[in-house]
């Protein structure tokens, strides 16, 4: 068995991990119960999704570390759940704004800029176009996800097999390329609307959710690639990926667990709703008549 093979150190090392997991899942019940009573109902289930993204990533890393098999289907979960975060995480955005059809109308006489990152930082002569790129990341990597598993169970689909014959490079670079397009949809609302929803600490709830988006995708593929170029030694009976795999879910452990406290900090203070564009419209007009 697993806890057969691993020394007292070892044996620590996973039942500390395995408490900040049950912590962070602890933090995030009570916070989520905090929320249902104190936020509108308008909000209430989107920032819930949004908060639960780091609890989530705990426990399929978790598993994934007791179950070094379940790794594809760990993945898969969160995968899903992830792809669900990113598009909810826009909508809170637009719902802070007080909802679609206030926002057009705050923002009626301007355009989204989209020369922003990480797809098109330099490209500054790019037209303004309206967002729309979420929803692919939403729908489509999660049946990427799922048809990886479909020939990972007929043995046609190897995780670390990253040669072109294979399809595991192809999916990769797909779900890559997917990501990168919806943290751009993001960024782009979130260069539009940080000014108006500073009051409402947007940018550290922001700086959270692009810490979740490098973890859960950038360090792991780091790890990943490092354990098939065997940079990463094997320790038998641990080979290469297996330890790889290991170290990954054991820094998300760690790394979820933090943010799931900072985040029950941020979003844990009450908000004062924004005023209505007609309202802000006229405070100027007022100002100007006062003698």
């Amino acid at each position: 068995s697993l806890t057969a093979g691993l020394d007292l150190p070892g044996r620590f090392l996973f039942a500390t991990l395995t408490l900040m997991t049950l912590i962070a899942i602890l933090v995030f019940i009570e916070e989520a119960v905090y929320i249902y009573r104190k936020i509108p109902s308008s909000k209430r289930s989107i920032i819930i999704w949004i908060n639960a993204a780091a609890p989530v990533i705990s426990t399929t890393s978790c598993i994934g570390m007791w179950i070094p098999r379940s790794a594809m289907f760990t993945d898969f979960t969160a995968g899903i759940f992830f792809a669900i975060v990113i598009h909810k995480f826009l909508m809170m955005m637009i719902k802070e704004c007080g909802g679609q059809k206030v926002l057009l109308r705050r923002f009626e006489n301007g355009h989204f800029t989209i020369s922003t990152g990480p797809c098109c930082c330099c490209c500054l002569c790019l037209p303004r176009v309206p967002i729309t790129s979420t929803f692919q990341f939403a729908v489509f990597r999660p049946v990427l996800v799922f048809l990886s598993i479909v020939l990972w169970t007929n043995d046609n689909y190897v995780l670390y097999n990253l040669s072109p014959k294979g399809p595991a490079l192809w999916i990769s670079c797909i779900v890559g390329a997917l990501t990168l397009f919806a943290l751009w949809a993001v960024g782009i609302m979130f260069r539009k609307v940080r000014v108006l929803l500073k009051c409402k600490n947007i940018i550290p709830k922001f700086a959270l959710y692009q810490f979740i988006v490098i973890l859960n995708h950038l360090q792991i593929t780091i790890i990943n690639m490092l354990a098939t170029q065997k940079i990463i030694p094997c320790a038998p009976p641990l080979s290469s990926t297996v330890r790889g795999s290991y170290i990954a879910h054991q820094l998300l452990i760690m790394e979820m667990f933090l943010i799931t406290v900072i985040s029950r900090v941020i979003y844990r203070r009450k908000y004062h709703d924004l005023e209505p564009p007609e309202c802000v419209a006229e405070e100027p007009r007022d100002k100007k008549q006062t003698p």
